[in-house]
């Protein structure tokens, strides 16, 4: 999961970026990177951290130009531990390539090798975005074959890339001299969108909330397969690349990923939330009867919307019952220490008057692991709470995401290969209620018809590139391998700024 961002304008174009990245920072936490264009020379600035730390003011006088791009990243693929992947990726040819992605390509180990062995060129990290960049050089340059660029150059490189390569992407490019390319995979996995300022500065991000925060209009979303390409006098050109395009958006970035204020693919992220807490609704009712609930407590931040729909639905009181912790920063490791774990307890306080003697309704947004559900249920048990009733928003989690989340792998599931009752006891919990997945596609699919079907695979185990087998699972698992005991810092979920404290 990551954050981009692009912008053409005839003014400088830094702190734009820097803004929009802001906007954007509960998609990444590990790196980010900004690169900006004057004439034909890029300037790059990116390193390990959050916005705020990466970029000092030496560092954005040091990148003019009215021209850039810039991500923030949350490792899926490659090293999370390295500078080096840090993004932007640039190459020097053809003309001069900085690229910015979002997503996950399920072929990039194929892809890597032929590469090296038929378009001669290297590779220096694991990341595949790097791979992305080098195959898009290769094909623009194969589109060109030395002569000058034109538009329709670009639209054949994008469609050569299309046919290459597998998995979900959202790509922004800067052509040195040239201009700005944003594309999208064929299913639209990733979300890409487009607006304008009324100073005429077109910017390409991942999130709505991106261009609304730094005052452009939405235009439109970039469609599956669509490249768009806005040459460097903000002339916008437009073509569908893919042969057959298909609206397959992950359905986890209306759970989860997504802030609340964003529209992707025309459906309101905050009434997919509501959506789906009515829907939760009708399966709480089937397994606990509400009248033996006193109270609906959500887990901070992104099931807010669902519990309080379901708490309105059911005619129960809504409550606060977690305070949480915005400033848990990193654990740092002492000569001779090993990597400390935080405790939930340090990322949420209960306010224990909201838990004494009543029966607790805790609302999720999902629940992937389940050791933080487990350390939570334990809490409101502490603080008085008489029972702990436990709703998630979203289905059981049972299989690893390939697309750009960074999924545990199945043996870290607490609900890969175990029934709901036994997720429940795992939990702790008295009563254990989970959305459906039909319920869930129709919650959030009412709100777009346009919409064919969703990427639901960390639900339903349906990959919808089609090209995934249990063998890619296992190698894409073996990377993750001993992750968490590597972590110097704790990315749980709990422990990011959430998409609505962002």
């Amino acid at each position: 999961m990551c954050g981009i961002v692009g912008v053409v304008s005839t003014a400088p174009v830094n702190q734009l970026v820097y803004d929009a990245l802001l906007l954007l920072q509960h998609r990444g936490q590990d790196a980010a990177g900004i690169v900006t264009q004057q004439g034909r020379k890029f300037f790059m600035h990116k390193a390990k951290g959050m916005v705020r730390d990466v970029f000092r003011t030496r560092n954005m006088r040091a990148l003019p130009g009215t021209v850039g791009l810039g991500q923030v990243r949350y490792p899926t693929a490659g090293n999370a531990y390295s500078e080096e992947e840090a993004q932007p990726f640039y190459v020097n040819a053809p003309f001069g390539l900085v690229l910015v992605h979002n997503g996950n390509l399920t072929n990039a180990q194929s892809l890597r090798a032929e590469l090296f062995s038929t378009d001669h060129r290297h590779t220096n990290t694991e990341s595949d975005s790097e791979v992305l960049l080098n195959v898009f050089a290769h094909e623009l340059e194969r589109a060109t074959r030395g002569v000058p660029l034109q538009t329709e150059d670009v639209f054949a490189a994008v469609r050569a890339v299309h046919r290459r390569v597998k998995g979900s992407y959202a790509v922004i490019a800067l052509i040195a001299g040239h201009g700005l390319v944003a594309f999208r995979d064929p299913h639209g996995i990733r979300p890409l969108c487009m607006g304008r300022s009324p100073e005429g500065t077109v910017m390409v991000g991942s999130e709505s909330v991106a261009l609304e925060g730094t005052n452009h209009v939405f235009e439109r979303d970039i469609q599956p397969g669509e490249a768009v390409f806005i040459t460097d006098d903000g002339t916008v050109h437009a073509q569908q690349c893919a042969d057959s395009p298909q609206l397959n958006p992950c359905i986890f970035e209306f759970v989860y990923l997504a802030r609340p204020d964003s529209v992707l693919d025309g459906i309101s992220v905050y009434q997919a939330r509501l959506n789906l807490g009515e829907a939760l609704a009708k399966r709480v009712i089937s397994t606990v009867p509400p009248n033996e609930i006193d109270v609906i407590i959500p887990i901070p931040e992104s099931s807010r919307p669902s519990a309080t729909q379901l708490a309105h639905l059911l005619g129960i009181p809504y409550r606060e019952g977690f305070v949480k912790n915005r400033y848990v920063g990193r654990t740092f490791i002492m000569p001779g220490q090993g990597v400390r774990k935080k405790s939930v307890r340090q990322k949420l306080n209960v306010i224990a008057s909201e838990f004494k003697g009543r029966n607790v309704l805790l609302v999720d947004d999902s629940i992937v692991r389940g050791t933080t559900s487990r350390e939570i249920v334990q809490m409101a048990r502490d603080a008085g709470a008489r029972k702990v009733y436990l709703a998630s928003a979203a289905p059981p989690v049972r299989y690893p995401n390939v697309y750009g989340i960074d999924m545990p792998t199945s043996s870290e599931l607490v609900a890969h290969g175990r029934t709901v009752e036994e997720v429940r006891q795992s939990i702790g919990c008295d009563a254990l209620i989970y959305q459906d997945v039909n319920g869930m596609k129709k919650a959030v699919g009412s709100l777009n018809g346009r919409i064919e079907g969703f990427d639901a695979s960390c639900f339903d185990g349906v990959y919808v590139t089609g090209d995934i087998t249990a063998q890619d699972i296992a190698r894409l698992n073996e990377g993750r391998v001993g992750m968490e005991e590597q972590q110097e810092e704790d990315t749980s979920r709990l422990a990011l700024p959430n998409a609505q404290d962002a």
